[in-house]
């Protein structure tokens, strides 16, 4: 029978300890009704939310690359996504569309939707996860071009400081024939439903 672990051997004390602390320096009454298990509550959705840190890329992929002759643009688009950004811990939240030009490589295509999911579940910057979603399959594939554009709302934007609502930024990554080829691009970002 395995041994049960005690608080002190759980990984997740600390951070409900520092959750506490939290609340109590708020002003604050941890020990009220609606607030007892709030720090166990949101070190499991922290854990949740960072879950792309404790996620092998390589096993994600795993023997999802296969040899196909084709050569012609693949787009997935309008992939939903999640992050917490990095300067506050508030969310930003949007949609991806991620294409490439294969040369003789593809990637089965549910893998690039659980590709952007590793990079939104971290800590982030919206310009750094863009390019680390189109670097990972620049690396894999070695294709001819890869392009990758995120639209996103940022919370801490909306709710405090700027206080701007509605305003999506939108970032991009564009390499190999994507960033040499304009008519590569165009044709991307068309797909992608951005029209000039």
């Amino acid at each position: 029978m395995p041994r049960r672990k005690t608080q002190s051997e759980d990984p997740s004390a600390p951070v409900a300890a520092h959750i506490l602390a939290i609340l109590e320096s708020l002003g604050e009454d941890p020990g009220r009704e609606g607030l007892l298990k709030t720090p166990e509550r949101v070190t499991r959705s922290l854990r949740e939310m960072t879950a792309g840190y404790r996620v092998d890329v390589d096993a994600l992929i795993n023997n999802a690359l296969f040899e196909v002759d084709y050569n012609e643009m693949v787009v997935v688009k309008d992939i939903q996504w999640y992050s917490l950004c990095e300067h506050h811990l508030l969310p930003f939240f949007g949609k991806a569309h991620v294409a490439y030009v294969p040369e003789r490589r593809i990637i089965g295509l549910s893998k690039i939707p659980k590709l952007v999911q590793v990079f939104a579940q971290r800590l982030q910057v919206q310009e750094r996860m863009t390019q680390q979603i189109a670097q990972t399959l620049e690396d894999k594939l070695n294709p001819l071009g890869v392009g990758v554009v995120l639209e996103a709302r940022h919370l801490c934007m909306e709710m405090r400081g700027a206080r701007s609502q509605l305003s999506p930024t939108v970032t991009s990554a564009m390499l190999g024939s994507f960033r040499r080829d304009p008519r590569t691009r165009e044709e991307f970002l068309a797909l992608a439903g951005f029209r000039p």
